[in-house]
């Protein structure tokens, strides 16, 4: 599979926001949203957010991420990461965040990339270490059924290399 990366464009919105299968996969890739996610609430995030990035297989969108916060010379948090389920276990995740992780040292001169998962979610807790990101904080949250979830917090700095 041959992967390319773009910035997202208006077109592509209704495609992302058929990647979060049910409402747990959209708790992880956007805790904020309600399930489904519309066109509305995503249009609204990257308003808001920076570098909306889209994965491409061939002509079809596969993989989406963005920064929630973009420091010149500081720190850059990816964020709303999600892969197209036909897409899944074939690199798209690791494409997205090496190529979101590239753009924040490259674009931004970042000194470190942070990117946070929940405690469930295992497929992220696998990939992000094997890219290099290194916890460094857990965070309690609420998850969708009102228990007591763990948001870990994950960095990498510039010289790290996986």
């Amino acid at each position: 599979m041959i992967l390319q990366h773009r910035p997202v464009k208006a077109d592509d919105i209704k495609t992302i926001c058929s990647f979060p299968l049910n409402a747990q996969e959209l708790f992880y890739m956007f805790p904020k949203a309600q399930y489904p996610l519309t066109e509305a609430q995503l249009s609204n995030a990257i308003t808001q957010r920076f570098d909306s990035t889209i994965v491409e297989a061939g002509n079809s969108v596969v993989g989406f991420a963005n920064f929630y916060r973009a420091e010149t010379g500081g720190v850059c948090c990816i964020g709303n990461v999600i892969v197209a389920q036909e897409a899944r276990g074939k690199g798209v995740a690791t494409f997205i965040v090496e190529t979101m992780t590239a753009l924040a040292f490259d674009r931004y001169d970042a000194t470190e990339v942070q990117i946070s998962c929940f405690n469930e979610n295992t497929a992220g807790l696998l990939l992000y270490p094997k890219l290099g990101f290194l916890p460094f904080a857990v965070e309690e949250r609420t998850s969708l059924d009102s228990r007591r979830s763990a948001l870990i917090h994950m960095t990498r700095s510039r010289a790290a290399r996986p």
